[in-house]
């Protein structure tokens, strides 16, 4: 629905600051001499000088950004209504995720953030400067950039972030411009709600602006609707996306941590019930699990490349500042709070009481544990981790997950060893976005070839396979996981045995029709590096792929490199057993498996025997 907002919002009592978010001076007095305070001043030099980082890439805008233009492939759509532009066709809009995340101006909070810093001018100039180009290519309700009701709400968030940050400098000429058009993003909000399309992290991140902005602008018309039913929502979608073991729904670490934010900011603004915060908590847990002993996101489905607030940076440590913020609002919580995890986030969002909640170090989360609701299972012992996605697919369509259930990431201190892939593209490049989705793509099974599920769309999965667990036991002597995935006639079940000294082995017994019929099962795994293949060893031959079927990791979106990935193959009639087993030394030479025990053979020709059968 289309929405004529009266041009009233500009004639309201101008008010240079925003009382509902921390003071922006004592924030600024707490980290001026930090590490990141300096870090950030440089990106907004770079910024100065219309280089803008997005994803793995460093945008040159130009003396005069065109915001309707893909920077990278060139193309721009005119200022049509904003519902007659093409922006799922790449040959005619573009990328359309490269054009939208530079029109969230994040990088202008970057400029607000580094003028509170500084005091220098240049900034308060360059903010006015590509909000006036802003404004004159983008009428209200036209042109790709109010395609998506999404990144109108990330818009609208920086606006309020850089109002309340840099008003007072920005004279009342362009606070009453940032008035005007936050009323409009608000009408826009209203009326396109992501309820049936995209009721993820769209409707949360939608319905949050919305509650943003009246409860930042309590003076605008409508205000009082935009922030009853923005609340509503944000508290009805927590139930609904958030599982009782504080998983996100879509089955993706990376979206979670959007969630995350998201309700968090929600929750700082509006400060809900009790239920609500307990969810949060939750939410917190699960993350610090994930994290690992580096406090690196594993990026199990997709990774889209963007944050909720200030995308710059490590994007694998973007985690960190997400749970030292849930430190300092539940205090009684024992998530770490590392001071260079409160300055991108929480010391800005909370205030200065966060920069003094801070304690040096990373903290790791240790124990062994499955996330039931989630299907994942986490071993955490010493510096090592096993994290194994049991479901894979989420909710819906599962958009957001891709087709690795069974699959295992393993992690060492600050080492990577067994990777997921990440994400790399979206619908600019089906190949390669199925590619990167793909079962092979995984440390899992594949039978003959095919997917566990068939790709329905950048955003869609078909014919999924059903997944469960059989038997869970998180016992810190002997964590033992078995699950299955179920598709096309074809059962695969695998084991996990996790064992002293932070070895483990998997048996993969893959079931089907009896006959005469002869199937292919493939065993993938996929490396950081080539030094880490001499710590696995399988009970078939292990080939290394090249060519088109070379392994590849997407360290942030949009880019792409090379990593090793092998393996094992067996064809003929079904059952068929195979296995594999991992020492972090190195020590393993082979292992073999049959219905009683698996028996490995270490370098120094000792043999290690596991016990099969009745647990």
């Amino acid at each position: 629905m289309f929405v004529r907002p009266p041009r009233t919002a500009r004639d309201l009592p101008d008010r240079p600051r925003l009382d509902c978010l921390p003071d922006a001076a004592a924030t600024v007095d707490a980290i001026r001499n930090t590490a990141w305070a300096s870090e950030l001043l440089n990106l907004a030099d770079e910024i100065l000088t219309r280089r803008i980082p997005l994803f793995g890439y460093t945008i040159a805008t130009g003396i005069v950004t065109q915001w309707r233009r893909d920077p990278i492939g060139g193309r721009e759509t005119p200022p049509d209504y904003f519902r007659r532009v093409p922006f799922m066709d790449t040959t005619r809009a573009g990328d359309h995720k490269i054009i939208w995340e530079l029109n969230r101006h994040q990088h202008l909070v970057v400029l607000a953030q580094a003028y509170r810093l500084s005091d220098r001018e240049e900034f308060l100039s360059e903010i006015r400067a590509q909000l006036e180009s802003w404004f004159e290519q983008n009428p209200f309700g036209r042109g790709i950039n109010w395609t998506s009701a999404l990144e109108v709400a990330f818009r609208a968030l920086s606006w309020i972030w850089i109002y309340h940050l840099a008003g007072e400098g920005l004279g009342s000429a362009t606070r009453a411009q940032l008035r005007e058009g936050l009323y409009q993003h608000g009408c826009h909000l209203e009326f396109n709600l992501s309820v049936y399309y995209s009721p993820n992290t769209h409707l949360l991140g939608e319905a949050l602006a919305l509650f943003a902005i009246a409860h930042a602008f309590p003076e605008l018309p409508r205000s009082a609707e935009w922030r009853k039913s923005g609340a509503g929502w944000m508290e009805s979608q927590l139930e609904a996306q958030v599982r009782p073991d504080g998983s996100y729904f879509e089955q993706s670490t990376y979206y979670h941590v959007y969630a995350l934010d998201m309700l968090l900011f929600y929750a700082l603004l509006a400060k809900p019930g009790p239920a609500f915060f307990d969810r949060l908590r939750q939410m917190a847990r699960y993350l610090w699990a994930l994290l690992g002993p580096a406090g690196a996101i594993p990026c199990l489905g997709d990774d889209d490349g963007g944050r909720l607030f200030h995308p710059y940076g490590e994007r694998r440590q973007f985690g960190r500042a997400s749970l030292a913020a849930c430190a300092v609002l539940l205090e009684t919580e024992p998530f770490p709070c590392a001071p260079e995890d409160v300055a991108p986030l929480a010391a800005w969002w909370i205030g200065p009481r966060a920069m003094e909640r801070a304690q040096p170090g990373w903290r790791v989360w240790q124990g062994t544990e499955l996330f039931r609701d989630a299907g994942v299972a986490i071993v955490s012992r010493g510096d090592g981790q096993s994290i194994v996605d049991t479901r894979a697919f989420g909710w819906g369509n599962a958009g957001h997950g891709h087709a690795h259930a069974l699959s295992l990431v393993e992690r060492k201190g600050d080492r990577e060893i067994l990777i997921d892939p990440g994400t790399y593209i979206y619908a600019a490049d089906v190949k390669w976005r199925d590619r990167f989705r793909g079962t092979a793509a995984h440390n899992t099974v594949r039978v003959d070839g095919r997917d566990q599920a068939d790709p329905a769309g950048p955003f869609a999965w078909r014919n999924f396979p059903s997944t469960r667990v059989i038997e869970w036991s998180g016992d810190p002597n002997g964590p033992f996981l078995e699950a299955q995935c179920s598709n096309r006639g074809i059962v695969h079940t695998r084991e996990f045995f996790w064992l002293a000294e932070e070895r483990w082995v998997i048996v993969d017994q893959v079931d089907g029709p009896s006959g005469d019929v002869e199937h292919v099962v493939e065993q993938f795994w996929h490396f950081a590096t080539e030094a880490e293949r001499g710590l696995l060893c399988c009970s078939e031959p292990v080939e290394r792929l090249e060519g088109d079927e070379s392994g590849w990791w997407s360290p942030v979106f949009g880019q792409k490199q090379p990593v090793p990935v092998y393996r094992a193959r067996r064809r003929g009639t079904l059952p068929m057993v195979l296995a594999a087993a991992f020492d972090p030394l190195g020590g393993c030479k082979t292992v073999q498996v049959d219905d009683a025990a698996i028996e490995i053979e270490m370098i120094d020709d000792s043999k290690l025997r596991v016990p099969r059968g009745d647990r």
